[in-house]
């Protein structure tokens, strides 16, 4: 705290302050219900930060201990970054910058190499460190239209999972998804989906797929409010949550909520741009494809942690230069490779800021499209060639968890 400037940034202890930070945080949001919740049931205690004047908390920034599945199949130590906003009132002050920038040496201190983060705003989180490493695209089927290929596999059973068991089933489901991109589920998290299903007065449907006995994906569906539900040539189901740890529980699924009946489209938040419902459906056409959007945001929190821990391509080193303007222990030049990865002396091949490092980090943007977008230093032309390779998956990144 200053004279010039009475905020003060410091850790959320109390109920009521975390509680303050909380309703902060829906009032900057502007689009979402001020719901009466006890925000200690939805976070992880010590790591709500808040701004406060005087008393008063007019800014917050919160965030869950969780993990990040990397290419092959690592999970990293990982803070999900949630619940940043500031009061209309006391905009324009510097108050986001002096959180996160608060923040992200926390999460350091902590030993979280990544963090990540859903941008309400685009415009905002690059100058923290922070890329856009996942996309993600809503989609909609015509289920008149979307019959299932005959080669697409049966499948296992599905039930149907009473609202009082859900969170515990679904839990032990989703911690053993290794998908690259997926992000660890909280208690916190889980317990938040619980209060706003139950607030709502839509009702949610749980699935639950099983292989010779064991659980293995779900899916999470409500109906689209409509009055004229029963006349309508529209009647709308959206699947809020969908994961299948196997081929064929995915199969399961599909077929599942394909032959629901009374229904016309079937609609998904959110799936990953190479997800294979489009290939799995007669009628490629009845299969909706929205645009593609800005998924999870990542920050590399400790660069040198964060590459050790991913599996790479079978490709020569590349030599990189790393740039942070706020947490210096991140600067340097590393020599990446299949082998190993290390610090080193040797003169950079590329050179980069640790935002435009952390959306390739993931494998979902290619090097040669940041090189032509002119946002990497090439020393060595091969290079480009050389980082795409080394970067590869087999599969784009996908969060599918909305925090």
């Amino acid at each position: 705290m200053t004279g010039a400037d009475p905020i003060e940034i410091r850790t959320l202890t109390t109920r009521d302050e975390v509680g303050a930070g909380f309703r902060v945080f829906l009032r900057a949001m502007i689009g979402l219900p001020l719901r009466d919740v006890d925000a200690t049931e939805v976070t992880d205690p010590g790591r709500f930060l808040g701004a406060l004047e005087g008393a008063q908390v007019v800014g917050s920034a919160d965030s869950y201990r969780s993990w990040l599945a990397v290419p092959g199949g690592a999970r990293v130590p990982h803070a999900a970054v949630t619940h940043v906003g500031v009061l209309p009132t006391h905009r324009r002050r510097g108050i986001v910058t002096r959180l996160l920038t608060h923040q992200l040496r926390d999460v350091a201190g902590r030993g979280e190499a990544v963090a990540s983060l859903r941008a309400s705003e685009a415009v905002i989180y690059e100058r923290f460190g922070y890329g856009v490493a996942s996309s993600a695209r809503p989609v909609r089927v015509d289920l008149h239209r979307a019959g299932l290929r005959p080669e697409v596999p049966a499948g296992g059973t599905v039930r149907l999972v009473d609202r009082a068991v859900t969170t515990g089933a679904l839990a032990e489901i989703y911690d053993r998804v290794r998908r690259t991109g997926a992000i660890g589920r909280p208690a916190g998290w889980w317990r938040l989906q619980e209060i706003t299903r139950a607030a709502g007065s839509v009702p949610h449907y749980v699935v639950v797929h099983s292989t010779d006995g064991v659980d293995d994906g779900y899916a999470v569906y409500h109906p689209v409010p409509a009055d004229d539900w029963f006349t309508s040539r529209d009647k709308t189901v959206t699947v809020t949550d969908f994961v299948s740890l196997t081929d064929s529980a995915q199969a399961g699924l599909w077929r599942h909520l394909l032959s629901l009946d009374l229904v016309d489209v079937l609609a998904f938040d959110a799936l990953a741009l190479d997800d294979p419902l489009p290939l799995a459906v007669t009628d490629r056409r009845a299969v909706h494809l929205g645009s593609a959007r800005d998924e999870t945001w990542l920050r590399l929190v400790d660069v040198e942690a964060a590459l050790r821990e991913r599996a790479w391509g079978d490709a020569d080193p590349v030599v990189l230069e790393v740039r942070d303007p706020i947490l210096d222990g991140n600067n340097g030049t590393f020599e990446l490779g299949p082998k190993t990865v290390r610090r080193t002396d040797a003169a950079a091949d590329l050179g980069v800021d640790v935002a435009t490092l952390a959306a390739a980090y993931l494998g979902g943007t290619r090097w040669r499209h940041l090189a032509a977008a002119g946002r990497v230093t090439v020393h060595d032309p091969d290079a480009v060639r050389r980082a795409d390779e080394l970067f590869a998956t087999t599969a784009l990144p996908f969060a599918g968890t909305v925090f």
